[in-house]
């Protein structure tokens, strides 16, 4: 048997493992769920653009004179995004912005170019200003449109990719048929 001081001395030291070992059991509350990461690459984002605007041999598409500097900046442009210098690709964009800044077309690529870099607020401003200053049908319209909406979706506005998406549809005139 043990002394009684033993046993006063032994008896909290119980109690308090016994309270730890019942805290443990306790559960904690559920973690909280966090909304789902979007995982679409820039690159994919772009690739969703180029679909929605889709070739249409059903459909009438216009496409104006350019001037020759711009056409160059633009060439330029192009083949620095193939060779991945988005920085250099975009400078040489901004520069034909700057001789044609109400340029649809070059908006337009300006748009592609920043949804390219991640910059999605910027890929909506510039595409935005391509529709007020374009045309309202063709493939073009539906580029802008399609990079309207996959910002938005970069940036978590579900509700307003919707609106943009159904924008999508009355960028399609069927071109005349002729007999």
């Amino acid at each position: 048997m043990m002394p009684m001081n033993m046993r006063s001395l032994l008896q909290p030291l119980a109690l308090t493992g016994l309270s730890l070992a019942l805290a443990a059991c306790v559960s904690s509350a559920p973690p909280v769920a966090k909304p789902p990461v979007d995982t679409t690459t820039p690159a994919q984002r772009l690739a969703a653009v180029d679909a929605a605007a889709g070739p249409d041999d059903k459909e009438l598409s216009v496409q104006p004179l350019r001037d020759s500097q711009v056409e160059d900046l633009r060439v330029t442009a192009q083949t620095q995004r193939q060779a991945n210098d988005l920085a250099g690709a975009a400078s040489s964009l901004d520069h034909a912005l700057e001789i044609v800044a109400g340029d649809p077309a070059v908006l337009q690529e300006r748009a592609e170019l920043a949804l390219l870099q991640g910059q999605w607020a910027q890929a909506e401003t510039f595409a935005r200003k391509a529709v007020d200053l374009g045309s309202k049908t063709g493939p073009l319209c539906r580029r802008h449109w399609a990079t309207i909406e996959q910002s938005r979706l970069a940036r978590g506005e579900k509700e307003n990719a919707v609106s943009a998406h159904a924008q999508l549809e009355g960028c399609t005139v069927p071109g005349i048929k002729r007999y």
